[in-house]
């Protein structure tokens, strides 16, 4: 395309989870609710973890960052989106909108990271539960977390960096934040090189946590396959069963976002999934573990008897 028809772009216009204004109270409503429910049950979780000595455990301690990354991540996505839906004027600056690009790719991915992480956790758990104790430790858990944040935080600076050098015809983004792709379409010429970066390194680093998780469960798949104890197939289902959970919630509809073709029709369908991916699944994941995790839930049950004994 002639450079004349390229546009100087100092904020974009973000479009919301919907552009009818008769919708926006029931926007705001359901997003701020989400919000509220993602810090009180994430910031309880974590709590627990911290303060209760029998959730000492590697996995434990793992569960509780991803607890801090499922805050971070709305933190990052959804103020902004209650402001716009109860104004007109939903802009974001060009520097803001890269900064919050950023910070979404390098937290959103390390969800999926700590997700591979635990996978690992009972992978040993189920497979060499003997073992357990020795080869998963607080150490091995902060060095995972280490490597995962040096990997995703040039990512993301790698990214954020393309998006600024790009040269846009105009500045609507049809979502609820500064998505990488919307972005992408807006560029004025085919970015060759960067969706060059996107299918290589981007799918690498997307792609390399879900094929860890899927190789983790096809081992623990194979020795509960061998199981003929019942008892030892229900420990096994339970030890499990939150982390797989979450698993499928979390891949499932980041799979269908990505692979889904794209087409008119679907776009407000692909909002409504990312915000189910970003927003939803986050608030749900304290929940999933406190209702399926004996060990939460026990946790629960003594914080609410100390509360009645103190308030009493």
């Amino acid at each position: 395309m002639d450079n004349t028809n390229w546009t100087s772009v100092s904020e974009f216009v973000l479009l919301g989870l919907s552009e009818r204004q008769d919708l926006q109270p029931l926007v705001f409503a359901v997003i701020l609710v989400t919000y509220l429910l993602n810090l009180v049950g994430n910031s309880m979780l974590v709590g627990l973890v911290w303060t209760d000595p029998q959730l000492c455990s590697p996995m434990y301690f793992l569960l509780s960052q991803l607890s801090m990354v499922d805050m971070g991540l709305v933190s990052i996505i959804l103020p902004q989106a209650l402001v716009h839906a109860l104004s007109e004027h939903r802009t974001i600056p060009f520097a803001s909108c890269l900064a919050q690009l950023f910070l979404y790719l390098a937290v959103g991915n390390m969800e999926g990271y700590l997700l591979a992480a635990m996978a690992y956790d009972r992978y040993v758990a189920v497979c060499d539960p003997l073992r357990y104790a020795a080869v998963v430790t607080r150490s091995l858990c902060l060095k995972m977390a280490a490597a995962s944040w040096a990997v995703l935080i040039p990512h993301a600076l790698l990214y954020a960096v393309m998006a600024a050098q790009l040269r846009y015809c105009g500045n609507r983004l049809p979502h609820f934040f500064c998505h990488l792709q919307s972005l992408l379409r807006l560029s004025c010429t085919r970015p060759i090189v960067h969706e060059m970066v996107v299918s290589t390194e981007g799918v690498m680093v997307l792609l390399a946590p879900i094929a860890f998780t899927l190789a983790s469960y096809a081992r623990i798949g194979v020795a509960v396959a061998r199981l003929r104890s019942v008892q030892a197939l229900r420990k096994a289902l339970s030890t499990c069963g939150s982390h797989l959970t979450v698993v499928l919630l979390t891949y499932g509809s980041v799979l269908w976002l990505y692979f889904h073709p794209d087409s008119s029709s679907t776009q407000g369908q692909k909002q409504q999934v990312t915000f189910f991916y970003t927003s939803v699944v986050p608030t749900l994941n304290p929940l999933i573990y406190s209702l399926r995790n004996k060990d939460v839930a026990a946790a629960l049950r003594r914080v609410r008897r100390r509360v009645l004994a103190w308030a009493t």
